[in-house]
């Protein structure tokens, strides 16, 4: 029978700002109480960096992908290399891919063209998907359903503030939510209303590490050890035990990312 527990369902271990003592960040996200972290690339020489992170530590999974931030600088080669990647059972998902209207200097038509070929990647492999989801929830839920119909690849709507109608929809096509430091500032209205309102199911914990410090770290850089704390702070909001929102978003890990559970828990 297989236990789950805390997971960080995105983060980005392999960045610059942990070159200096990512090993001892590793260590005290297992000393909190962390048993998974998830590192999703966000373009072609993230692949590598990611691989290397993880390699040899079965709590460490990374998703291959181009975030449309890194778009300007890819080329459509990175997309074949992509394609060469995902052939491999190590590989938990297809990520971090999606849009960002949030930013104006990138050409929506070009996030639209590589988001929409690595969900045909992620659809040729079997693979779910992490989503970046800025201001771009209906495009990404349009695209979806061209893509994969109405059943979805399942996965992750990392960062979510959509509305509870959109929420809706990606949990229809077999989404988690993911939600992290964010929810633990007071005036994040809409995230604390959708995380005691949504199903306890559709819900997964995240960092977002290095970015995205809860309030009790502001200033300083977030690592996946905050987890627990900010699982503590949503169980406060939902009104639940924080045992009980650890098991279930644990759960709800494993299940949008089904190979996550061959490596980061043992019967």
């Amino acid at each position: 029978m297989l236990v789950p527990m805390l997971i960080d369902t995105h983060c980005h271990l392999d960045a610059f700002e942990f070159d200096a003592d990512r090993a001892d960040v590793i260590e005290s996200a297992r000393a909190s109480g962390v048993c998974a972290i998830v590192l999703p690339a966000v373009d072609r020489a993230g692949f590598g960096r990611v691989r290397a992170v993880c390699a040899g530590q079965s709590d460490l999974r990374f998703a291959l992908g181009i975030h449309p931030l890194y778009i300007p600088a890819a080329q459509l080669s990175d997309i074949d290399a992509l394609a060469l990647e995902l052939d491999d059972s190590d590989v938990i998902a297809v990520g971090e891919i999606g849009l960002d209207f949030f930013v104006t200097h990138i050409d929506p038509t070009l996030q639209e063209d590589y988001f929409v070929r690595q969900l045909g990647l992620a659809r040729d492999f079997g693979l779910p998907v992490l989503l970046h989801v800025r201001r771009s929830q209906d495009r990404i839920l349009k695209h979806l359903r061209a893509v994969f119909g109405r059943t979805g690849p399942g996965g992750i709507a990392h960062a979510f503030n959509g509305s509870r109608q959109q929420a809706d929809e990606f949990i229809k096509l077999g989404f988690a939510l993911g939600f992290g430091g964010a929810v633990t500032w007071a005036r994040a209205l809409n995230l604390r209303r959708l995380v005691t309102e949504l199903p306890l199911d559709a819900l997964v914990l995240e960092t977002d590490s290095p970015d995205m410090p809860p309030e009790f770290a502001v200033g300083k850089r977030n690592e996946p050890a905050n987890l627990p704390r900010i699982a503590q702070v949503i169980a406060g909001i939902r009104g639940v035990s924080e045992e009980a929102l650890v098991r279930a978003t644990g759960a709800n890990a494993l299940r949008v990312l089904p190979r996550l559970a061959g490596k980061a828990y043992s019967a």
